[in-house]
């Protein structure tokens, strides 16, 4: 997956936001940008390696146990070392592309669930 992929696909997640930060980093956020202090929330990260695309997404306890021993996947630099269940996605192998989509849409979902009850209502997230 490039960064452009990457971008496009997280891009078409709902309510999601785009800002480059941390040192050129593409980082989404799901919520409400303008809605106020911790109203969106990081659900994806592309950057942070050095010679090839690299992207860190939050997964469940378990997935973090399944995928942390995967060969081009590793507990995210920074994040899981404070204890957070983030993956980086970092060399080959890695996941296929289509797995990658998989565990960045979890992310999101994830990631969502932590913003207020009106906030995912009013963004029409998490509805049944």
């Amino acid at each position: 997956m490039t960064y452009d992929d990457f971008n496009a696909y997280c891009g078409s997640l709902p309510a999601t936001s785009h800002v480059v930060q941390w040192g050129g980093a593409h980082v989404w956020k799901v919520g409400a940008p303008a809605g106020g202090p911790g109203a969106a929330k990081v659900f994806a990260i592309g950057g942070w390696a050095d010679d090839r695309p690299a992207f860190t997404f939050k997964t469940s306890e378990l997935a973090f146990e399944i995928l942390k021993e995967q060969p081009g996947l590793r507990p995210a630099p920074y994040l899981a070392s404070r204890g957070m269940k983030w993956i980086q996605h970092y060399d080959d192998p890695g996941l296929p592309d289509d797995d990658l989509k998989l565990y960045l849409a979890e992310s999101h979902r994830i990631v969502s669930l932590g913003l207020t009850k009106k906030l995912q209502r009013e963004l029409g997230l998490n509805q049944p």
